[in-house]
């Protein structure tokens, strides 16, 4: 099956941040990276992980009620967040829920974000595929990295209104893909060696699509 997924021509802008000193005394932990996780969050609004929120070009991307929002009308583009770290080797995990919004569509996981314009993507969709990809610089459609290049049929997938659990594995040169505790695909590729993480959402047919984000934990290997 193809899906062909472009890169919004002026996606982000760039996020300033800003950093808060203490004044006297030990720093204080960060609830971000707390019980020997690279990253952890749940979306409650007990902590501040970075991610960048905003209403662009035709997508939004919120946290509210316990869980990251992104939902986008834009058809065959594909939005995302990240929360602006820098990792090498990672074991992601993360609730995901399509709560709205045509079956046709695609979202997950990020890893190795080193701009807009480099990075692999693991995605699945509300009518059950999945693929693993990369966007490089000079591309501005996806390359899919999984067999014959294009999405694959799982069952595994829970289709339309419903949840599925990611888990996504970039070690080394092997990037894999598990969805509800079973492992989907492993390819391999060395374009990009570390960086961000990231959630990203696309619908491929006219419609909003929006996906819930929830428990999302970055774990070395």
């Amino acid at each position: 099956m193809e899906k062909s997924i472009l890169r919004p021509l002026l996606l982000l802008l760039a996020l300033l941040s800003v950093t808060a000193c203490s004044i006297v005394g030990s720093p204080q932990p960060d609830p971000c990276n707390e019980n020997g996780a690279l990253l952890q969050d749940d979306f409650s609004g007990a902590q501040a992980c970075g991610w960048r929120e905003y209403n662009q070009g035709g997508a939004v991307v919120e946290i509210v009620d316990g869980t990251l929002n992104i939902s986008t009308s834009q058809t065959g583009q594909i939005w995302w967040t990240n929360p602006g770290r820098d990792f090498s080797d990672v074991i992601i995990t993360v609730q995901a829920r399509q709560t709205s919004g045509p079956n046709n569509n695609a979202y997950g996981v990020l890893c190795r974000y080193q701009d807009e314009n480099n990075f692999y993507i693991f995605l699945i969709s509300g009518d059950g595929y999945y693929a693993v990809g990369k966007y490089e610089t000079g591309r501005d459609q996806i390359t899919y990295l999984t067999p014959n290049a294009e999405y694959v049929f799982s069952e595994v997938i829970n289709q339309g209104v419903a949840t599925n659990l990611l888990r996504v594995s970039c070690v080394g040169d092997e990037l894999s893909l598990s969805v509800n505790g079973l492992p989907l695909v492993t390819v391999t590729d060395s374009s990009f060696a570390g960086g961000d993480v990231g959630l990203g959402v696309s619908t491929l047919e006219p419609g909003t699509a929006v996906v819930q984000f929830d428990d999302l934990l970055v774990l070395a290997p």
